[in-house]
């Protein structure tokens, strides 16, 4: 079979929805002109922990403007009909309105609508509640963890009483807050017993599913729309309690209401990357062969919730350990439930491996990426199987030469700058490759245009631009003919926009669809006696520019428009789909990096400053370099803000978040992000999917607070165990 032209795809071209974007004219969630809305603000528990007693909405509600006051004492109870489907356990949800108890500082308590935002937020501020209040459990270090779970090879504590090298390590990373630009927000509205929704969403069909559990409702009685998310990090990965406000709020004004919560009640409403402390027992033979791993970590939860993550898989096969111990507690603690943030489990597990790795090979005296080389795995050890691509020593090798390394002082300490200590250091990165089954629409019109519908997500890097360079290419149509839809829960479902697995699942779906289409479109030619495609071997016959032709033979061919036209047919249709992994697996699929880093830190105040990095990715096939490139940027750019700027500060005498703001809350601004590169090297993944694709959202920032750390022990000899890295911790 002829292999269809790529035009599109690996091209770096800008983003189609761009222009939009900087002009001002794309609407986001709290954008959309919605006839008739009034707005709602909401109030927020001033306790951590306890029971409301009273609640005063009397001054409120005489306000010019208010509508109502809505809370426990006067709100409908809500069905919460179990849907094994929806993104919350059964049961488990924080049920607002529906009782009396407060289960963390900023709980909304209540709902204060009225016809302009100033008269919301003015009654807002006149509702007095009276609390029962109890001292909140907020301190990680203090409050009991729950039972662990566990992962075992081999017997790693007897092995490490053994070992010839020892290390026995302690870490704490710091709670964070995904902090996107636009802040979270919905709009509801009722028809009936339908629900509208236009909200701040990387998965519209989890909230559409949420909502009809939470109502009582069919699912095809909710719609979710979100063409534009606006940044999310993984904030929007659920349906918040704030979006229940809102459509509750909806149902019993009888009118659509407005909900835009500010930036501090985001800090208690739309999850966080929990804390972590992580104990690690390291044990190797001189060499630096590793022998033996034993992992103790616990993280924060909400006391309602039990949320945990990916912490356990880079310490089951990023490095070749015969023995490995794990054991992951998460600890219930009176706050909001926490949520996956960018390179969620993998980034806090790299941070300590990593760290530990570079801590080794200054022990022993060698070569930090020497050290990781010994290590390399053959397959992977938890589940037996080998990789799909693997490409981690060319990371090191491609990384090494374009960085650098060479010229790397290998005595800490040693290389200074006036008052500045300069230092060079560098981390492998891991990120599972998942997949999920998707679905989208493929229309091809009479008139050679295609209309591509998924209910996917953008939330930032280039899905609308991506998914229409495979759309163009499987068509053999050019991008501005080609026009992709996302963010309604009326288009064919997808799974979340996270996990780095938009791209292999949406993408594939995509595909399949496309190449349906074209397939039509080409029997349709070759049994067409009035066709110049008549009698063709259909296998022989490409699409290019919207032209059908033969391969090798570009005279004898014809449009999809001729082809359309002439026999009565408005369009082609089909519907593609993308079934996600196996059942059973037959490799371990992973993408990988080396990230390197060169900071500067004044011998004197201590400051880092990071002067430049370089991360380079075996993710497998490129769609489009540009939009790489920009993911690359913002993974990193996090990563430093990871590193050396971001924590979330909590007074536990109530509970109350002291610095949920911007100014307070330190993230990486321009002066902060010197000189970023990437390279990616050249190849495919196609046992992983169709497209070959990996991902890049996660892998791109998982290894760069280590790399940094490892910079700043390079700098000053000091090795730091906490995140983020401060001035106080280098003095």
């Amino acid at each position: 079979m002829s292999p269809q032209p790529q035009a599109a795809v690996g091209a770096p071209l800008s983003r189609v929805e761009g222009r939009l974007k900087v002009t001002g004219q794309v609407r986001y969630s709290a954008e959309h002109d919605v006839k008739d809305a009034v707005h709602a603000v909401i109030v927020g528990a001033s306790i951590g922990c306890g029971r409301i007693t009273a609640i005063d909405t009397r001054h409120a509600e005489a306000h010019a403007g208010v509508l109502r006051v809505i809370h426990h004492g006067n709100a409908p109870k809500l069905p919460y009909r179990d849907n094994s489907a929806s993104n919350n356990p059964p049961g488990r949800r924080l049920r607002v309105f529906q009782d009396d108890r407060v289960l963390f500082h900023g709980q909304p308590v209540a709902v204060v609508v009225a016809t302009a935002l100033e008269a919301a937020q003015h009654g807002a501020s006149l509702v007095k509640v009276r609390y029962d209040a109890q001292k909140p459990s907020t301190d990680l270090e203090k409050a009991q963890a729950d039972k662990p779970i566990t992962y075992d090879r081999g017997d790693a504590e007897a092995t490490l009483r053994s070992a010839p090298v020892r290390m026995d390590l302690a870490f704490s990373m710091a709670r964070n807050h995904h902090n996107a630009m636009e802040p979270h927000a919905t709009i509801a509205r009722w028809s009936g017993d339908k629900l509208t929704v236009w909200d701040k969403t990387q998965w519209v069909v989890g909230t559409q599913t949420e909502l009809s559990t939470v109502f009582g409702l069919p699912a095809d009685s909710v719609r979710v729309i979100s063409p534009y998310v606006g940044g999310g990090f993984g904030s929007g990965l659920r349906c918040w309690p704030h979006t229940v406000v809102a459509a509750l709020a909806a149902r019993e004004i009888r009118r659509p209401v407005k909900l835009v919560l500010t930036r501090k009640q985001q800090y208690a409403g739309t999850g966080f990357r929990p804390s972590y402390r992580y104990r690690l027992k390291l044990g190797s033979n001189r060499q630096g062969r590793l022998a033996a791993m034993a992992h103790e970590m616990d993280a924060e939860t909400s006391s309602y919730e039990t949320f945990t993550e990916s912490v356990l898989q880079p310490g089951q096969m990023l490095y070749s350990t015969p023995n490995v111990h794990q054991a992951y507690r998460t600890v219930p603690l009176d706050v909001n439930t926490p949520l996956y943030m960018r390179g969620p489990g993998y980034a806090t597990a790299s941070f300590v491996i990593e760290s530990a790795m570079d801590e080794l090979a200054h022990e022993l005296g060698i070569d930090p990426i020497e050290l990781r080389r010994r290590n390399e795995p053959s397959q992977d050890e938890s589940k037996n199987l080998p990789f799909s691509t693997r490409r981690l020593r060319e990371c090191y090798t491609t990384g090494a030469r374009t960085f650098g390394w060479d010229q790397r002082s290998t005595e800490p300490r040693s290389r200074r700058e006036g008052d500045w200590l300069i230092g060079v250091g560098m981390a492998a990165g891991v990120y599972d490759t998942a997949r999920m089954p998707a679905q989208a629409h493929v229309r091809l019109d009479a008139d050679g245009t295609a209309l591509v519908d998924a209910a996917a997500s953008d939330m930032g890097p280039g899905t609308y631009t991506s998914q229409t360079q495979v759309a163009a290419d499987a068509l053999g149509l050019t991008m501005r003919t080609v026009t992709f839809r996302l963010g309604d829960s009326l288009f064919p479902p997808t799974p979340p926009h996270g996990g780095s697995m938009t791209m292999a699942s949406v993408g594939s779906a995509v595909l399949d669809g496309c190449n349906q289409v074209r397939r039509q479109a080409i029997k349709l030619a070759v049994d067409d006696r009035r066709s110049p495609l008549y009698g063709a071997k259909p296998e022989d016959v490409v699409v290019r520019g919207g032209r059908l032709h033969v391969d090798g033979n570009p005279a004898r061919g014809e449009t999809y428009r001729s082809l359309l036209s002439r026999n009565n047919r408005t369009h082609l249709a089909a519907e593609g789909s993308f079934a996600g992994p196996a059942a059973k697996e037959r490799h371990s699929f992973y993408a990988y990096n080396a990230t390197f880093a060169e900071v500067a830190v004044d011998a004197t105040l201590g400051l880092v400053r990071v002067r430049r990095m370089l991360g380079v990715y075996d993710a497998g096939r490129i769609i489009s370099p540009k939009l790489a490139e920009s993911q690359a940027i913002g993974g990193i750019t996090g990563g430093i803000g990871t590193a050396l700027l971001e924590h979330t500060v909590t007074d536990h005498r109530d509970g109350r978040i002291v610095n949920a703001n911007l100014a307070d809350y330190l993230v990486p601004v321009n002066a902060d992000v010197p000189d970023i590169k990437a390279i990616y090297l050249d190849g495919e993944d196609r046992e992983a999917d169709p497209l070959g694709v990996k991902g890049l959202g996660e892998v791109v920032h998982v290894g760069v607070a280590p790399a940094i750390a490892n910079a700043v022990f390079n700098a000053t000899g000091h090795r730091v165990r906490q995140l983020p890295i401060t001035a106080e911790t280098l003095l």
